[in-house]
């Protein structure tokens, strides 16, 4: 946090265009599909693993968004939750690899992401899906009630409360650092492992998911081709946010 306070100071000092409010909320624009992603990722290293499949599967999900707006014509309000859910399921089938299958994360997700770029590839034909047909999606999403500053960043923001609280007050919260800490301990003291595992991947998948829905909001549009390369920047923010890469 203070190397990122020194950042702001020192190119809002050297630079006018760069401490205007316009630009401060362009950074929190771009940040938000990074930080959605970012949250997900951390359950997944604090037991120990990693999630290389939370850029595709994004991908995936906002192709899976797109679907279901413009091609099926579901309403937002049910386009939305069937977005989390494909997520979800991406993320736990990763789990379910890496529990039960007893594949290392690496690898599991390593091929997870092929897998969800192939799916959105062939799903939206390699095509972009636009949402213009459906102002109502653009108009939630990035509407801007307060202060200018776009829905997507006040979803951001609330996610990571929503991430703060789970990891803090809830049972999954206790037992996805506990994974981290001592597997093997957690097992002997009674607790179903493999299930509390499948679950963690789950809720990165669910994040994946969220970020899929706020970089279609960003970009108007289902874009197959985009995903590679946020997993490391997921990853990156997190580690530097003070999660341990060794779990725990």
């Amino acid at each position: 946090l203070g190397a990122l306070v020194l950042l702001l100071v020192f190119f809002s000092a050297i630079s006018e265009p760069f401490r205007t409010t316009d630009n401060f909320i362009s950074i929190l624009l771009a940040t938000a599909v990074n930080g959605v992603l970012a949250m997900g990722v951390t359950f997944v290293i604090i037991t120990g693993g990693i999630d290389l499949s939370v850029g595709t599967a994004m991908t995936f999900c906002s192709v899976v968004l797109g679907l279901a707006v413009t091609k099926a014509g579901f309403p937002l309000w049910l386009g939305i939750p069937i977005t989390l859910a494909a997520g979800a399921l991406v993320g736990m089938v990763n789990g379910t690899l890496i529990a039960k299958a007893k594949i290392p994360p690496f690898i599991a997700t390593l091929g997870m992401l092929n897998v969800a770029r192939g799916l959105a590839q062939i799903l939206s034909d390699v095509k972009p899906i636009y949402f213009e047909g459906n102002p109502e999606f653009y108009g939630v999403l990035m509407g801007k009630p307060f202060f200018g500053i776009p829905n997507v960043v006040f979803v951001m923001f609330g996610a990571a409360i929503l991430a703060s609280l789970v990891l803090t007050r809830t049972v999954l919260g206790r037992y996805t650092f506990a994974l981290g800490s001592n597997e093997e301990a957690t097992r002997l003291s009674g607790v179903n492992v493999d299930a509390w595992k499948i679950a963690v991947y789950g809720v990165s998948g669910l994040f994946a998911g969220l970020g899929g829905i706020l970089i279609a909001a960003r970009m108007t549009s289902a874009q197959p081709s985009v995903g590679m390369g946020y997993e490391l920047d997921a990853i990156a923010a997190a580690v530097i946010g003070g999660t341990s890469l060794s779990g725990g």
